[in-house]
């Protein structure tokens, strides 16, 4: 079923496979989550978040390298750190990795059903529409890890043109008295304030760790190649980011965005305010093809990750049938989550973003400098000593500080 890892790819598989993971559902929730602190302060924050999660990432890969190919997260920290961090790290990597994939079960059932409607003109039942979805990913995932890897760089690319096109469009429409919000009646609002309570949502939207292992069975140790898929596709996903928040707060007014946030801020809801820009023909067929994909690829990168987690965790094996227990392992959950709560896809995100703190923030600074005692003759080091996870651990405390003040009121919310 499963095929042999090969060293033979270039280092664009794997900047497709990190720019494929990031760059999906995680736009929907940015421009609603950065609403409150509009662009220049959103893009700011947007910058440090992306800057702490690269390096938490090579961080990871660090401690990663020391290891057997194929060797994961759980392994690792076990190993390093200690059954009881390992139990703790087990946990908040399964929340966040479970989480993420009921995130992107409810964004697919609302833009693919939203899409049916504006073209068929047909109401389509989302929990339906997301239950199919799911089932075709897990079928991918039966037949070939590299399969789904490969399809979610094939998405990658068409996404990558229909972004483009739509905003191409959008970039030569974008309003400066929108994007600097002085046309608005609150044009005398303050900015500042929002910033915290979207940090967990901005690092949540940099999430590529849980695939660095899955890299490693393709490249093996090739460090080189490794380092080339985390920075660049980190950081085409950072571009590719900020061009969307320009576009999006160039073209819808901040107020407009309190209805989004009233909807619940689901993907369509988005869309739906996008296409009220009075977006036609061309520009809507590839408004909808971007939506799609971007939610599909991200969907795919999130459950691969999940997948080998959890085959490495409950050591089952490659066989058909040990594949299809994973599967189920990895999917069962979230889709029983989504019939319950359709709706729930910025909520999971910020979720996502502090659970996520611990292990893809805090857990590979620890792991990288444990390493570094354990292993002297090691493979990589990331730059800048012990400062850059000491760097990387602050940031992390930073967002659950924030998470936890946001989610007790005690931040100022837009909306």
């Amino acid at each position: 079923m499963e095929e042999a890892s090969n060293t033979k790819h270039s280092s664009f598989w794997g900047i497709m496979v990190i720019a494929g993971t990031v760059i999906g559902g995680g736009m929907f929730a940015l421009p609603v989550d950065l609403a409150g602190a509009w662009f220049f302060w959103g893009a700011f924050i947007l910058i440090i978040s992306w800057f702490s999660m690269l390096h938490s990432g090579l961080l990871l890969l660090e401690a990663n390298l020391n290891y057997p190919v194929g060797s994961s997260f759980n392994t690792i920290t076990k190993d390093l750190i200690g059954n009881k961090w390992n139990v703790v790290s087990g946990i908040t990597v399964a929340f966040v990795l479970y989480i993420l994939t009921y995130a992107y079960i409810s964004a697919n059932g609302a833009i693919i059903s939203e899409t049916i409607s504006i073209n068929a003109g047909t109401h389509v039942n989302p929990r339906i529409v997301g239950i199919c979805s799911a089932v075709f990913v897990a079928s991918v995932l039966w037949v070939s890890s590299l399969a789904a890897s490969r399809i979610t760089s094939f998405f990658l690319g068409i996404k990558i043109i229909a972004f483009v096109v739509v905003f191409g469009s959008f970039f030569f429409q974008v309003d400066y008295t929108i994007l600097r919000d002085i046309a608005a009646p609150e044009a005398n609002s303050t900015y500042l304030p929002y910033i915290l309570m979207a940090v967990p949502v901005c690092l949540a939207s940099f999430g590529f760790h849980g695939n660095i292992p899955s890299l490693i069975i393709c490249y093996g140790k090739r460090k080189d190649k490794l380092i080339k898929s985390i920075v660049y596709g980190s950081l085409l996903a950072l571009v590719i980011y900020l061009f969307w928040l320009y576009c999006t707060m160039g073209n819808i007014h901040r107020s407009s965005f309190k209805e989004i946030i009233a909807s619940g801020g689901n993907v369509d809801a988005l869309v739906k305010s996008f296409l009220g820009t009075n977006q036609r023909g061309v520009i809507e067929f590839f408004l909808l093809i971007f939506s799609n994909l971007a939610v599909a690829s991200s969907f795919f990168g999130v459950t691969l990750g999940l997948f080998d987690y959890l085959a490495d965790l409950f050591k089952m094996g490659n066989t058909p049938w040990g594949r299809f227990k994973t599967l189920l392992l990895t999917f069962l959950p979230p889709a029983a989550l989504y019939l319950i709560f359709p709706n729930g896809f910025i909520y999971a995100i910020g979720g996502a973003g502090l659970c996520a703190t611990v292990w893809a923030v805090i857990v590979p600074a620890f792991l990288a400098l444990k390493s570094r005692e354990r292993f002297p003759e090691k493979t990589f080091t990331v730059w800048g000593g012990k400062a850059i996870p000491v760097v990387v651990i602050l940031f992390g405390v930073m967002v659950i500080l924030c998470w936890f003040g946001s989610t007790l009121n005690l931040l100022p919310r837009f909306g």
